[in-house]
């Protein structure tokens, strides 16, 4: 008796069906109340005792079987025309497709592109790994100069010939070596310095260096194109240079542009002065010339160089410079309206 029920089972296992109505005619076969299962329960009461438990175990089986392959397939049927709902309507509303955006730093970067594209600079870049010619002795910084301390550079595996640079102007280095005067390019890119990580500092930032050589290139020059950069940029027509020391540049300066004193904020990231500073400057050290490949006799240049992050945390308002690398959707989806 149960190796009849053992063939039922197989049968019900090796069962399928296309539609929803060969579905229900397998289900009729077994469930209702003239189909085989109530005619097997029916027959209980005369299957010997001894037999009883086997009997009844083989009969919950074909059950349990019968009920899964329907639930499996009902379900798969109701998927197969949910699909084919969804393509065969063309009047059903689209899902709605997230809008994405650029990172701020992304945006302020391209920014900046557009600014100094428009006045002739062309885009180089480089590689973040350096070795140690480009990053520092190409640009006026010997091996034992203190200069370097101010790096805080990272080595990469204990090999003090290849680093992580440390600034974009290693891209301006080795923009001279493959091409001469004039030159008028900006570097943007991703720097690394082995600083301890704040609200005002990371180990990881973005710069944007600039570098022109020509005859005759002035100081005058030099001032004309970050004046036009900070209208363009902030909208500010106001700065002033003060001297400092770059070991690539000679004269040198710090750039500050006058932020103005109308809120709280512009007092608190002015430190109540109303004046900002946002870059570095300088004409091009002979030594730099000549150490690239340059007639330092003939051409003269200048260079210049800022933090993006730095530019990104005063136009957007930001406080902490590590927002910029949490990844954090709340703070990057601001910026869709900016894209």
């Amino acid at each position: 008796m149960t190796e009849r029920i053992e063939k039922l089972i197989e049968e019900a296992k090796a069962f399928s069906a296309e539609s929803k109505e060969a579905l229900e005619a397998y289900r009729i076969k077994f469930l209702s109340k003239k189909g085989i299962l109530n005619e097997l329960f029916a027959e209980f009461k005369s299957v010997p005792n001894e037999h009883k438990k086997a009997y009844g175990q083989v009969v919950n089986t074909l059950k349990n079987t019968v009920e899964e392959k329907i639930k499996t397939i009902q379900d798969f049927l109701e998927e197969k025309e949910s699909v084919s709902n969804l393509h065969d309507d063309l009047t059903r509303p689209g899902f709605p497709v997230n809008i994405g955006s650029h990172h701020p730093i992304t945006l302020v970067k391209n920014q900046v592109i557009d600014i100094f594209s428009g006045i002739g600079f062309n885009v180089s870049e480089g590689p973040e790994i350096e070795d140690d010619w480009h990053n520092f002795e190409a640009l006026n910084f010997p091996e034992h100069h203190p200069a370097r301390d101010m790096q805080d550079t990272f080595f990469v595996e204990m090999n003090p010939q290849h680093l992580l640079r440390t600034h974009t102007s290693s891209v301006q280095s080795r923009y001279m070596e493959n091409n001469q005067p004039p030159i008028r390019t900006i570097s943007p890119g991703r720097v690394f310095r082995n600083e301890a990580i704040s609200a005002r500092s990371h180990c990881i930032f973005h710069q944007v260096e600039g570098l022109y050589i020509d005859k005759e290139v002035s100081f005058a020059d030099l001032k004309q194109t970050l004046l036009h950069f900070t209208k363009e940029m902030f909208g500010k027509s106001e700065i002033r240079l003060r001297p400092s020391y770059f070991p690539f540049t000679e004269p040198s300066a710090e750039v500050d542009v006058y932020w103005g004193l109308k809120t709280e904020t512009d007092y608190r990231i002015t430190k109540g002065t109303g004046w900002l500073e946002i870059m570095g400057c300088g004409m091009v050290d002979p030594n730099v010339l000549t150490a690239n490949g340059i007639d330092a006799a003939k051409y003269s240049g200048f260079a210049f160089g800022m933090g993006i992050e730095r530019m990104a945390m005063l136009l957007y308002q930001i406080g902490d410079i590590r927002m910029f690398y949490e990844n954090d959707i709340r703070f990057l989806e601001q910026f869709k309206a900016n894209f």
